[in-house]
């Protein structure tokens, strides 16, 4: 699927997004407790990585102190427009960008996370290189959905022509896609209602 067919696929999503979700503070509060089992920092700097509408950007922002950041990625302006419009805080920098091409520098954030996005790239080995070059030293990947793989793919089938062949892989194998770029894998579960491949940079 071309790259525009799918961009104007989330615009046309995007204000409809968040009344898909039955109970939107369940959700906050989800998102809250695993990013507790991550242990993110509050001085740290977070890649949300197919921010959407900023449902984990909001998350986030909740558990950063005053010193933390968070880079908010997506190649959708309906959704930045969504996202910004529901969060206003100076710690957060809003980017219409592709994973592929990340405008930042090299070692730029402490963690990276693609939450129910990792299906949506076209060139995951590409991705899983961008975001290598913009973690600094020691610093970590998610590749998360809250559902079961087999639910996301079901999800995707149905959803319309632009994202029906955006498959979620096995988590095997997207944790050995990042072994092959140089990730350290931590952890690994694939089941039916979580997907999670927790991987880190080296220090060295």
């Amino acid at each position: 699927m071309e790259r525009n067919q799918r961009v104007a696929y989330f615009d046309g999503i995007a204000d409809k997004w968040d009344g898909w979700e039955e109970d939107p503070r369940a959700l906050r509060q989800r998102l809250r407790e695993w990013l507790q089992r991550f242990a993110v920092a509050r001085d740290e700097r977070v890649l949300d990585v197919g921010c959407g509408t900023g449902n984990l950007t909001a998350a986030l922002l909740e558990m950063l102190g005053e010193e933390g950041r968070v880079v908010a990625v997506d190649i959708s302006p309906g959704m930045l427009r969504v996202a910004r419009g529901k969060i206003e805080d100076p710690r957060v920098s809003w980017l219409l960008a592709d994973v592929a091409r990340l405008p930042r520098p090299a070692a730029d954030c402490t963690r990276a996370i693609c939450y129910s996005v990792w299906p949506h790239f076209p060139d995951r080995r590409r991705a899983a290189r961008e975001l290598w070059r913009v973690l600094r030293p020691g610093g970590r990947l998610h590749v998360w959905h809250l559902l079961g793989r087999e639910q996301v793919n079901r999800i995707h089938a149905t959803a319309g022509p632009a994202v029906s062949d955006d498959v979620l892989p096995p988590a095997e194998q997207t944790a050995t896609l990042l072994a092959e770029e140089g990730f350290s894998v931590q952890q690994v579960v694939d089941d039916a209602n979580l997907y999670l491949v927790t991987a880190s940079k080296p220090e060295t």
